[in-house]
């Protein structure tokens, strides 16, 4: 099956990429660890803003591609938690960073037909950032193309704590003293709530680490990593990581077919 013709390759190494493609085994979730700004702005002896700015085209390039490859779902990790400690130049530089981009971006957003959603303890957001951000949700909420889900003040741990106190809160209204959680309760209350649970994981830079994020989510998503920088991460680069994705075979832990299995 061939990928969408909606998508023109900007070369031939993109266009050899491309043909290459299964557009019937393509994720339905991509989560994407972007990764490596600062250390692109240091090679370049720049200040490290100058390298989150650079990384706004790579995170532009992959929503477009993702949205014109029929991608259900991709979720960026934008902001952890963690991320607070870093100097409070950097962090407002980043929050006026994610305001500019929802300005100049949400039209283009909303005009294919993108569902923007934030998962994170955004109420911790400053205010201007938070109203920005609920207004962005609020004029995407009835599209029903791709949904990218980014990842503000996110912290994997954060998350599973929130879905526990979430359930622990429905049985005390209810009136129970006890309860059986499951997994379907646990994701139902998960901020990834009704969409897919990511099957590739992407992390540029080569960091071999998962950095709390997703992780109940992630517990089967083929991981994919890089040594490519963030800003520097292009759409042939996306296209070589799907390839990669559809040579794996996934067993969710059983064994694998007759025909791959190993003999002797």
């Amino acid at each position: 099956m061939n990928p969408p013709h909606s998508l023109k390759p900007a070369g031939v190494e993109e266009e050899r990429l491309l043909s290459e493609l299964n557009a019937g085994r393509l994720p339905q979730h991509i989560a994407i660890i972007m990764d490596g700004n600062g250390r692109w702005a240091q090679r370049r002896h720049l200040p490290r803003i100058a390298g989150h700015r650079a990384g706004v085209q790579s995170a532009r390039t992959v929503i477009e591609t993702c949205a014109n490859l029929n991608i259900p779902a991709l979720t960026l990790y934008a902001f952890s938690m963690e991320n607070w400690r870093r100097p409070k130049a950097e962090i407002d530089f980043l929050m006026r960073l994610l305001r500019e981009y929802l300005r100049k971006e949400l039209p283009v957003i909303h005009r294919n037909n993108i569902r923007l959603l934030v998962i994170g303890r955004s109420d911790q957001l400053p205010h201007a950032v938070l109203k920005d951000v609920e207004r962005a949700m609020e004029q995407t909420a009835g599209n029903t193309g791709m949904q990218l889900a980014v990842a503000l003040n996110y912290g994997g741990r954060a998350e599973l704590v929130d879905a526990f106190n979430r359930i622990l809160e429905a049985v005390g209204h209810n009136g129970r003293s006890t309860t059986i959680v499951d997994e379907e309760m646990i994701a139902r209350n998960l901020y990834t709530a009704g969409l897919p649970d990511p099957d590739l994981l992407i992390r540029t830079s080569g960091e071999m680490r998962v950095s709390n994020f997703l992780l109940w989510q992630i517990a089967y998503a083929e991981i994919y990593v890089t040594e490519t920088l963030w800003p520097d991460f292009t759409r042939a680069q996306l296209f070589e990581a799907l390839l990669e994705f559809q040579k794996r075979e996934r067993r969710y832990g059983g064994l694998a077919t007759v025909s791959h299995r190993a003999t002797g």
